[in-house]
């Protein structure tokens, strides 16, 4: 088993080839299959140019994929990774979550990844368990977990789902907001309240009062932000609920301005905890 710590713990008095080679040296491997084994784990990780540099020479991303080298150079049967990438910027850590995907499908490892950046989880994962107090909420492809969440803390913490909650009516409609909201993806429990989850970019705002005939709610917008490729909206309902609201950069709705949101059934998911 090999771990790569957060801090990347290299010894700061040891070049870039004596780091990676060091778990294969305690392994008392001979010299020419360490030099073997090096050589290619340098040229997988893009680092052959660097082997006589020491990590104070080195960029956080390069000392990152040293990290990673040592660790993948002894072969282990499974891969542990702490919250790697926290100490980088956030266009290194991009770059980096696919190099540690690239390397965990050139080697199959089974590789347990902890982070709290949910694009990492996307990135690299192909099971995203997520864990509420040590206790794991829900464990599914990353599709499964994003588009079908079981329960609010999933819902917020994985895409940022705005939570709608009301009275229960039957087993898949809600009243809230004055309005009644046809739901899916689950049944609502007998109990007198429920929630429900919608992504942000799946509600549909408009100026004029939608056709469609169900989920539709009128709103005042609140604030509204433009982010280049989109607009983020924040909607304030009669209830007082406030939804997020992310559109297209060209839908350019001012603050105060009245509003209608409609939430199509099929993207309304039902909440079970």
């Amino acid at each position: 088993m090999s771990m790569i710590f957060q801090s990347y713990a290299l010894w700061p008095h040891m070049t870039v080839a004596e780091n990676v080679a060091y778990g294969l040296k305690l392994r008392k491997a001979d010299r020419a299959t360490i030099e073997r084994k090096l050589a290619a784990i340098l040229d997988t990780t893009h680092l052959r140019a660097l082997a006589d540099r020491y990590p104070g020479e080195l960029s956080g991303g390069q000392q990152q994929r040293v990290a990673l080298a040592r660790a993948l150079i002894v072969e282990p049967e499974t891969l542990l990774l702490d919250e790697p990438l926290s100490n980088l910027d956030a266009n290194l850590r991009e770059e980096m979550r696919f190099e540690v995907r690239r390397l965990h499908d050139e080697y199959r490892y089974t590789t347990i990844y902890v982070t709290h950046d949910q694009s990492e989880a996307m990135t690299t994962a192909d099971v995203i368990a997520v864990m509420n107090a040590g206790r794991i909420e829900q464990a599914g492809s990353p599709e499964e977990i994003y588009d079908r969440p079981r329960s609010e803390f999933v819902a917020r913490f994985i895409g940022s789902s705005n939570v709608i909650k009301g009275r229960v009516l039957d087993d898949c409609h809600l009243s809230s907001a004055g309005a009644t909201l046809r739901c899916s993806g689950g049944k609502f429990a007998s109990d007198c309240e429920g929630a429900a989850a919608i992504r942000q970019h799946s509600v549909r705002l408009s100026a004029k009062k939608p056709d469609a005939s169900e989920n539709v709610l009128p709103g005042t917008v609140v604030r509204q932000v433009f982010l280049g490729a989109s607009r983020d909206y924040l909607v304030e309902l009669g209830d007082g609920t406030q939804l997020r609201v992310v559109a297209p950069a060209g839908e350019n709705i001012p603050q105060g301005a009245s509003v209608w949101l409609h939430l199509p059934p099929e993207r309304c998911r039902v909440l079970s905890g």
